[in-house]
């Protein structure tokens, strides 16, 4: 039988269980705590291991490339496998994000600059490949290709922001106290803007994913770098093995609940 005319026939979706976490409050503290990590951990083997940032960003980008097969290839959402892909691009992104900086000499406005653009292509790659970039849109492997190499190009851009931020000689010389308290106080914007706009969420998420690792990055500066830089100078190594622990205790604290996916 045909649909006569005037009557329009309801597109009908179906909910399913996706393969990455419900993004609630715990998400955003774990996702903090990992990018802290990546922070003072990319720094240990870049720095105190005396390995270099093209050294570093390839063990990193190694790991990362391994980790994420292996979680776009299971069929479930694994939490701790999840979270191990999260912590490598944070490493990843910390190093390749100095390697951009300093190594190639281009500064960290110029690597700020270069990253954004290389996010909002990968955003724009995505929207034009499968139609959103929503994390509960993510029914693919193409989509779950896309949504990895944007998380990766978000941890990046976010180390080279902090940094930018906190500089005080090519930078906004606002220290790594200083640029907590502001990213700190642009998340809590978003937030507000979750609660009581209808400005679109799936920007809001995007914008506060961003946001969260120059946030995490300010904080493992603090600990890590010199007194006379503004830091506490504590080790690389015993701050990356703390805040590992606190992440786990996270993971296996927090519910392990997924995103639900929408399919049309």
């Amino acid at each position: 039988m045909t649909a006569t005319s005037g009557i329009s026939v309801a597109q009908i979706e179906t909910t399913t269980e996706g393969k990455v976490p419900e993004i609630t409050l715990p998400f955003w503290i774990t996702k903090i705590a990992a990018t802290t990590l990546g922070e003072v951990g990319g720094d240990a083997v870049t720095m105190s291991m005396n390995l270099g940032y093209f050294v570093g960003s390839a063990i990193f980008g190694t790991v990362f490339l391994v980790a994420a097969i292996a979680q776009i290839a299971v069929k479930r959402f694994h939490p701790f496998l999840f979270w191990f892909v999260i912590a490598a691009t944070t490493t990843f992104g910390t190093t390749l994000a100095d390697f951009f900086d300093r190594s190639l000499g281009i500064g960290y406005l110029g690597g700020s600059t270069c990253l954004f653009l290389l996010l909002m292509t990968s955003l724009g790659l995505w929207y034009w490949s499968v139609g959103s970039v929503s994390v509960r849109k993510i029914t693919s492997r193409k989509a779950e290709l896309f949504y990895w190499i944007t998380i990766m190009f978000s941890q990046t851009l976010g180390t080279a922001l902090g940094d930018w931020v906190a500089d005080p000689q090519t930078g906004l010389g606002l220290g790594y106290e200083g640029g907590a308290v502001l990213f700190a106080a642009c998340l809590a914007v978003i937030a507000a803007l979750y609660f009581w706009t209808n400005v679109s969420h799936t920007l809001l998420f995007w914008a506060a994913f961003i946001l969260t690792r120059p946030l995490g990055a300010t904080v493992g500066d603090f600990l890590d770098k010199p007194i006379a830089s503004g830091g506490l100078a504590l080790s690389r190594y015993s701050a990356a093995a703390a805040i590992a622990v606190f992440m786990v205790g996270c993971i296996l604290l927090f519910p392990k609940r997924a995103e639900k996916t929408v399919t049309d």
